[in-house]
């Protein structure tokens, strides 16, 4: 049964300015290692990987029905890649122990413009 639905876009010029604006700081408040590993293996192109997470993040604060609150952070929920190339979301915490035992989706998407992200999480 499904129990939430999330969805976000994200501007990659707004992640980008943030970078820019507050350096390995801001990176470090909203990604995992894993995820700041894997975003800064694309270079010049790595705000697009940045933003897609950021959604995905958002979008799972949406898929559970709290936004950004009642114990949700952005370090709590990370994306890895599959090594066929598919994103999992992985949860810490109290995310971990609130909804780890449920089926959570997650697609990722970018244009040179937006990063998207849809979760949906069964139970």
């Amino acid at each position: 049964m499904i129990i939430g639905i999330g969805t976000d876009v994200v501007d990659v010029p707004r992640i980008q300015a943030a970078y820019e604006q507050y350096g390995d700081r801001f990176l470090s408040k909203i990604f995992t290692p894993t995820e700041i590993a894997y975003c800064d293996h694309f270079g010049d192109t790595r705000f697009l990987h940045y933003a897609a997470r950021f959604a995905a993040k958002e979008a799972f604060s949406k898929a559970i029905k709290t936004g950004m609150r009642d114990g949700m952070s952005f370090k709590l929920v990370g994306i890895v890649n599959e090594k066929s190339g598919e994103p999992r979301l992985e949860l810490f915490g109290a995310m971990l122990e609130r909804w780890g035992s449920c089926k959570i989706h997650v697609s990722l998407s970018h244009t040179a413009a937006v990063g998207l992200a849809v979760v949906v999480i069964e139970e």
